[in-house]
């Protein structure tokens, strides 16, 4: 282990870029070095621990990590996420109370909750800056988190395995949402699963596995049916309005003023549980903690005001 205290982090860094990119030439450019010192570089890293690392083929082929090489780049990640996580926090220490907030979200939770929230911590702390990193699905959120790139990020259970805490905001049902009048858009009570069969399904696209609407619902053989994926909750409430297919979706993603749909709740169905995450090993500055209050506020109201379950939602003309 003597030998390994000469490791120097733009040896590790230079070996998850390789990692990442299968190129000394595109490592160099993410890493604003060149070709020839990345390769220098790597070989020192080589020399270090004792093992070739990288397989270097020579002309346009792609480079490859040797087994040692797989090993050791994943350590690199994680040492390099680590080292810019404590640059976060100390820029998180020196700010206290006023600086930027970094909070990902995604698009129900923006349309739903995220406002609310905003007014609230905006009327609170009026130094504090939020900015907002929107995905499709919260596993790009939550490895923005890891690396030290946002500070919270909304997201849903179950979480993914990684240094974080989270804590519930609120369950989200899933919902049916149909064309006004069609069948079975008019029923009063909530919908069977197995009344899905055979009917032409609308769902988000690919998600992380655990997020998928037919893997939450118990009932992957779904997957067939399904006939449009979209990440823009609009595209599916107006496909369902059009009476293009029924569109699978939790109810946060549902627009309750949405003429031409019917919205019914579907029968021994888990909802989705909404919550806010961060990463367990950095300081968080205070203004954080009051982010997180008000989410469970507006949370709080959201359950409140929600239209009592065990039938469809009267369709809007």
């Amino acid at each position: 282990m003597s030998s390994w205290s000469r490791i120097e982090l733009r040896y590790l860094s230079a070996l998850a870029a390789v990692a990442r990119e299968r190129s000394f030439s595109r490592a160099a450019e993410t890493l604003g070095y060149t070709q020839s010192a990345v390769s220098q570089q790597i070989a020192r890293l080589e020399r270090i621990v004792g093992q070739q690392l990288v397989e270097r083929p020579g002309g346009p082929r792609p480079v490859s990590l040797t087994a040692a090489g797989e090993l050791l780049a994943r350590h690199a990640e994680s040492i390099v996420a680590r080292l810019a996580s404590a640059a976060a926090d100390i820029d998180a220490l020196a700010e206290g109370r006023s600086g930027v907030l970094r909070v990902g979200c995604f698009q129900s939770v923006g349309v739903r909750i995220l406002p609310k929230v905003l007014r609230r911590f905006s009327a609170a702390w009026p130094q504090v800056e939020v900015r907002l990193t929107e995905l499709p699905d919260d596993g790009g959120l939550l490895a923005q988190v890891e690396h030290g790139d946002l500070d919270l990020t909304f997201m849903t259970f179950p979480l993914v395995p990684g240094p974080f805490e989270a804590v519930e905001l609120l369950d989200d049902p899933y919902v049916l949402v149909m064309r006004a009048g069609s069948e079975p858009a008019g029923r009063s009570s909530p919908l069977p699963l197995q009344l899905l069969t055979g009917l032409p399904l609308m769902t988000y696209s690919p998600l992380r596995e655990a997020n998928l609407v037919e893997n939450r619902l118990g009932r992957p053989d779904l997957r067939d049916q399904i006939v449009f994926r979209s990440n823009d909750n609009g595209t599916l409430l107006g496909l369902a309005a059009e009476g293009v297919g029924a569109a699978l979706m939790p109810s946060l993603s549902v627009d309750p003023e949405r003429p031409g749909i019917s919205v019914l709740d579907l029968d021994g169905v888990p909802p989705r549980v909404v919550g806010v995450a961060w990463h367990r090993d950095r300081y968080r500055i205070p203004a954080a903690d009051a982010f997180v209050g008000f989410c469970h506020a507006v949370a709080a109201e959201e359950r409140h005001a929600r239209t009592p379950a065990g039938g469809s939602r009267p369709p809007h003309a």
